[in-house]
């Protein structure tokens, strides 16, 4: 069946079984398969590279490309704005997902290059998501993000009442996520934040800095914590 055959395309570019369900019509994954071919060539003259192997849909805009490093299949869907200056840039591992319409912004301002981010293996990036990576954004492998998460590694000081807040500068600490996480719909996510192994955050919550620790789902404004996940 031409399913079988469009499921064991998908898994060698995954580098891990997919299995298409025999429902979806066939003129529906030609359409799909015609598309990925034009994404992949995309990113070939995109990055002037056929290995490892990089899909870019359209209306995308990628700034600093030779900051960017890919360790592995990756997926850029469309409209993504992705801007990798910074000290570290961007590392993306295998199996990488970014959905439409996100911003990656690594440098909120060119005062001072922000730090960069670094992803891992099999991590799915959600929809209109923004990241801001100027303090530093670590995400480990298999981590979710639901659509719309935000991410601020970075704080305006705002001490001297004297002095406007736009001039008095900036604090970072970072953000670090560990794996097998799943971050729900709008969760908002700022500087200083370290979120453990396997954790839930619910969806539309606000993480303040602090540790989340590992195996545990929080949520709220600002989250809290739930239950751990085996109880």
């Amino acid at each position: 069946m031409f399913s079988n055959l469009v499921s064991r395309i998908v898994s060698y570019f995954k580098g891990e079984e997919f299995i298409i369900d025999p429902h979806i019509p066939v003129s529906y994954m030609v359409q799909f398969i015609f598309k990925k071919g034009i994404d992949y060539l995309r990113g070939i003259i995109t990055f002037r590279k056929i290995s490892p192997k990089v899909f870019i849909s359209a209306r995308c805009n990628i700034i600093c490309r030779s900051k960017i490093t890919l360790s592995g299949t990756i997926q850029i869907d469309r409209g993504v704005f992705i801007n990798a200056l910074s000290v570290r840039g961007i590392c993306f591992g295998d199996n990488v997902s970014i959905g439409k319409y996100t911003t990656i912004e690594c440098t909120g301002s060119l005062r001072e290059l922000g730090y960069g981010l670094k992803v891992g293996n099999n991590v799915g990036m959600g929809t209109h998501g923004f990241w801001g990576c100027a303090g530093g954004i670590q995400v480990g492998d298999d981590t979710i993000f639901g659509n719309y998460v935000s991410l601020h590694a970075e704080n305006h000081n705002f001490s001297d009442l004297t002095v406007p807040i736009r001039k008095q500068g900036v604090n970072r600490k970072g953000i670090e996520i560990g794996n097998n996480c799943w971050i729900g719909a709008k969760v908002t996510i700022l500087d200083g934040v370290s979120i453990e192994d396997g954790c839930i955050i619910a969806a539309g919550s606000v993480l303040k800095q602090g540790v989340y620790i590992s195996n545990s789902i929080y949520g709220g404004v600002p989250a809290k914590f739930i239950k751990k996940r085996n109880k």
